[in-house]
């Protein structure tokens, strides 16, 4: 996740237009997502809570980043059970298949939020090299919120190899008409040769808090293709970098250099499911129209 915003964000959400790599205009006809010729090899429809501290060979989520990494404004906490009362199970609530990841500011001042991640430290859990990613989300108004669908490297704690990020939506309230979408290559050996791009696509402003969308990816060795409502809004070529399975996070930051003084409390990311699909290979020139 990146800690900082660039300028080039900032001018292209004042002035509604895209930069760094090229966006297209949404209400045209675009390419979409066929997704008969994939199979869902993971879901969650959010119809149970399936969340542990940091083992995904107990649960289908860890509430923490495999390589402890927690980041932004508000602390991400374990699950909590302890209540009969699902409101009071912070920061993960479901309710009528929605998952509920809260971001609240408690009476001493301090922010908490939550965070899932497919797979844990030990790399157990969901990960995948190739295939489309995709999670159906509400976000949360108001200055300060930094929710993320992404994928990152399921790499072996100790593998110093260079990972590859791939964040398939970055969202600042702040800005209401546009989101991120985000590549990086990691080096740990030698940070100068670290290095990323992003696509910044304009929307109606509020919308994506007004209601749900999908947010998705397809990832394979040629190419880095991202998806909004299951259509095309950009594309990049696929580092060469990109060697391990993919694991997928969701969360609910705040910040990223932004004030949070205004951030409304409590602020809900709403996630109707996230899937992920592998290439069918008896499909794979499928006439999706038939």
């Amino acid at each position: 996740m990146k800690r900082k915003i660039s300028l080039s964000f900032v001018l292209a959400a004042m002035a509604g237009f895209c930069v760094a790599g090229g966006c297209k205009d949404l209400n045209a006809t675009s390419n979409q997502i066929q997704l008969c010729r994939y199979k869902k090899v993971f879901a969650d429809d959010f119809n149970t809570l399936s969340i542990s501290r940091s083992n995904n060979e107990t649960s289908r989520w860890s509430a923490h980043t495999p390589w402890n990494g927690d980041f932004g404004d508000a602390k991400f906490i374990d699950p909590v059970v302890a209540f009969a009362d699902p409101e009071k199970n912070a920061p993960f609530f479901i309710k009528d298949g929605i998952l509920t990841i809260r971001a609240q500011k408690h009476e001493n001042g301090k922010w908490t939020s939550g965070l899932l991640s497919s797979a844990d430290a030990t790399t157990a859990g969901f990960a995948q090299m190739y295939g489309y990613f995709e999670a159906r989300m509400k976000l949360p108004p108001g200055e300060g919120v930094w929710p993320a669908f992404w994928l990152n490297a399921n790499n072996p704690k100790d593998d110093k190899s260079p990972s590859v990020e791939i964040d398939v939506i970055e969202y600042y309230g702040k800005f209401t008409d546009g989101f991120h979408s985000v590549w990086h290559v990691w080096d740990k050996v030698d940070p100068k040769k670290t290095r990323s791009g992003e696509i910044i696509t304009p929307v109606s402003k509020g919308s994506l808090s007004d209601d749900f969308h999908t947010y998705g990816v397809d990832v394979s060795k040629e190419s880095i293709v991202f998806y909004l409502d299951r259509r095309e809004i950009g594309r990049v070529q696929t580092p060469v970098e990109h060697t391990k399975p993919l694991l997928m996070l969701v969360n609910l930051a705040l910040g990223s250099g932004w004030p949070i003084e205004h951030t409304p409390n409590p602020s809900d990311l709403l996630v109707d499911y996230v899937y992920a699909f592998a290439p069918d290979n008896d499909k794979i020139v499928a006439d999706c129209n038939k």
